[in-house]
This record gives structure tokens, C-alpha cells and sequence, in this order.
């Protein structure tokens, strides 16, 4: 998630009440935003999503959450993805009952998925946006 990592990092890094709404046409907006609670590890967790709109609701398409990382150097692991379109919504790391639950498989298919996913944000040229 380097495209990311670097757009938070132009923006001045992660915080409570980061938001960041990037336009970028023809694209959908991406939307990156601090979330309220910690990750599984109880690390800063942040959402990353498209959205789109049907009948008046907007629609994740998709969001994914991801812990942010410091150790060696920042990274971003992924515990959630939703896509509300094909009405699907994961978690591969998660707390269950005090207990932390990591779902291998689905863990990797999230992470190969957020890699393409932020290669094309960066063949798409999304960017922090500068202004004028």
C-alpha cells in the first residue's frame, strides 16, 4: 500500500480525525479517514474506500481497513473489507470475545487484493492534492 503511504505521509501523517477526500475523474472519490476505534492489535487503524451512490445511499466499493504500522518502517496490514454492491463484508483479523482471531487465508487474499487495488490507484494517478 506504498500509493497510500505516501499520501498520508503528504498529508501530514496519520491523526485522530484525519479525512481526506480525493477527486480524481473519471474515478471515484477515495476517501481516506482515521476510524474511531484501533485495529485488532490495537494499533491506529484507518478506512480507505471508494464510494459510490445507488438510490440515494452511498456505497462502499470498496472499503477496506487497515492497521498502521511502525515497526522497521510504516506499513499497513489489513483486517476489513466491505463491498456493498456484491454484498460483502470480511474481517480477517478481528477481536471475537476477548479472544483475537486471525483467518489466514482470507488475511492473504486481503492483502493481494489491497496491492493491485493500490497499484491502481497509482496507475489511476491518485494523489494528495495540492492546492493552487
Amino acid at each position: 500500500m506504498q500509493t497510500i503511504l505516501r499520501i498520508l505521509k503528504q498529508a501530514g501523517g496519520w491523526h485522530h480525525g484525519l479525512y481526506l477526500k480525493i477527486e480524481n475523474p473519471p474515478y471515484m472519490a477515495l476517501v481516506i479517514e482515521a476510524t474511531d476505534e484501533s485495529g485488532p492489535c490495537g494499533l491506529p487503524a484507518i478506512s480507505v474506500c471508494h464510494y459510490g451512490e445507488q438510490n440515494g445511499d452511498l456505497m462502499r466499493d470498496p472499503e477496506m481497513c487497515f492497521e498502521l504500522g511502525f515497526a522497521d518502517e510504516p506499513h499497513l496490514n489489513a483486517f476489513y473489507y466491505r463491498n456493498d454492491y456484491v454484498g460483502v463484508e470480511q474481517w480477517s483479523r478481528n477481536i471475537v470475545r476477548d479472544h483475537y482471531v486471525y483467518l489466514v487465508s482470507l488475511h492473504q487474499q486481503h492483502e493481494r487484493f489491497a496491492k493491485v487495488w493500490d497499484n491502481n490507484l497509482r496507475l489511476q494517478g491518485f494523489s494528495f492534492p495540492r492546492s493552487g
